[in-house]
């Protein structure tokens, strides 16, 4: 249920000038900030839902009660409890109903805007559910992100960086670009223009697959408590290393000892009947993530190299801003490009898809940003980070346009 019922809007006209990442602290590690729109002030109708095979991803928007403009907000439920997100969704609504001059709507894009479609028309009546292609949807959101917001799109490489998070800077020549948009399984886009993209290739193991895994050999029972336990893990206890096979580096094919030459490696013995038990939880949650990301890390490889495409966009609430996942991924693509390809992260990556259905509602007013924090702003970078967005979130400055609000 909602504490406050601010007014959600839709999309009409939507102004987009002087966005910025809010400055307002976050409940959890890994809740997602809003995005404040100082110069959006008309009244609309729409909220936006993204239903996945593991997570719903809802994006709505509220004015600001003592000032002008109002914020973007960002909000996940498991897939699995669709029924506590149409509730939600169903508040948002009662809450604008007294204030709506147009019809209210609620864009629904993923598998589950036709899965679901039936039982949000029936449980929420009277409001336009309208369906959106989940493809053009991710591509909207993140050119959204990459172009309008600053202090989103940022790299992380602990072995090249002190500090391992570096921000991009803004540009609108952002093609092309590949998208590896991590969820329950793993799309790949091609995007060579707004509208102009090719899905490429994919994979089955995504998150999904470290999700089921670790929740038949861990006691874990949601995803971000798994995340924790790989913190605490050592994957040398599971994986079988080049170290294990030669002793040493195996400099002619240029392996190093820590390399993992088998996931899971050392938990076969002949004879030996193993149960989950006979391993750390924490072993095995940092070995299944090492395995998955790397598996992520060389297709996406692969294919930019085969297309050649030098920037490479990772988004889905797989990562969540988690090191090892970042790490392991930009890895495995600076490692096997020689350093010639760049893999990219963003901030709300777990939200593209539901952004971009918002904004599909009506056009975005284009904005001409001139930052007055553009060079001089870093955010404080820890060393070695336990986790990159406790850092971001707690970082109490609101980056806004130099245009006076």
């Amino acid at each position: 249920m909602l504490d406050d019922c601010y007014p959600p809007t839709s999309l009409l006209n939507m102004n987009v000038i002087g966005a910025s990442v809010s400055e307002a602290v976050t409940l959890g590690s890994h809740e997602t900030r809003d995005i404040v729109l100082p110069n959006q002030t008309e009244h609309v109708s729409q909220i936006a839902v993204d239903i996945g095979g593991s997570l719903a991803k809802i994006v709505y928007f509220t004015s600001s009660a003592d000032r002008k403009g109002g914020r973007l907000h960002f909000k996940k439920f498991e897939t699995e409890k669709i029924d506590e997100c149409i509730d939600f969704i169903a508040d948002l609504l009662r809450c604008a109903q007294h204030i709506a001059t147009t019809e209210q709507v609620l864009k629904a894009t993923g598998g589950g805007a036709h899965l679901y479609f039936d039982k949000l028309s029936k449980r929420l009546p009277g409001i336009v559910v309208q369906k959106e292609d989940e493809m053009e949807c991710l591509i909207t959101g993140l050119n959204f992100f990459v172009t309008e917001i600053p202090y989103e799109v940022f790299t992380y490489n602990e072995q090249v960086d002190k500090n391992p998070m570096q921000f991009e800077e803004m540009t609108q020549a952002i093609y092309p670009y590949m998208l590896v948009n991590i969820g329950s399984g793993v799309s790949i886009l091609k995007v060579t223009g707004p509208d102009q993209f090719t899905r490429i290739s994919g994979t089955s193991l995504g998150g999904g697959t470290l999700w089921g895994l670790l929740s038949l050999l861990t006691e874990s029972t949601n995803f971000d408590d798994m995340l924790e336990l790989s913190q605490n893990g050592d994957n040398r206890n599971v994986d079988l290393m080049v170290g294990d096979i030669y002793g040493s580096d195996y400099g002619r094919l240029g392996l190093k000892s820590s390399r993992i030459a088998s996931s899971f490696g050392k938990v076969f013995k002949k004879g030996v009947r193993q149960s989950p038990g006979s391993f750390s939880s924490a072993d095995i949650s940092k070995s299944l993530l090492f395995m998955v990301s790397n598996n992520i890390g060389q297709i996406a490889y692969l294919n930019a190299q085969q297309h050649g495409l030098k920037r490479i966009y990772f988004g889905g609430f797989f990562i969540r801003g988690h090191p090892i996942t970042m790490n392991t991924l930009s890895y495995a693509i600076d490692f096997w490009s020689n350093g010639e390809m760049k893999a990219l992260f963003l901030r709300h990556e777990g939200h593209l898809g539901a952004t971009g259905a918002f904004l599909k509602h009506k056009p975005i007013r284009k904005a001409r940003h001139s930052f007055s924090y553009s060079e001089n702003f870093r955010p404080d970078i820890v060393q070695t980070p336990s986790g990159v967005y406790d850092v971001l979130e707690q970082t109490n400055v609101e980056l806004r346009s130099e245009d006076k609000i």
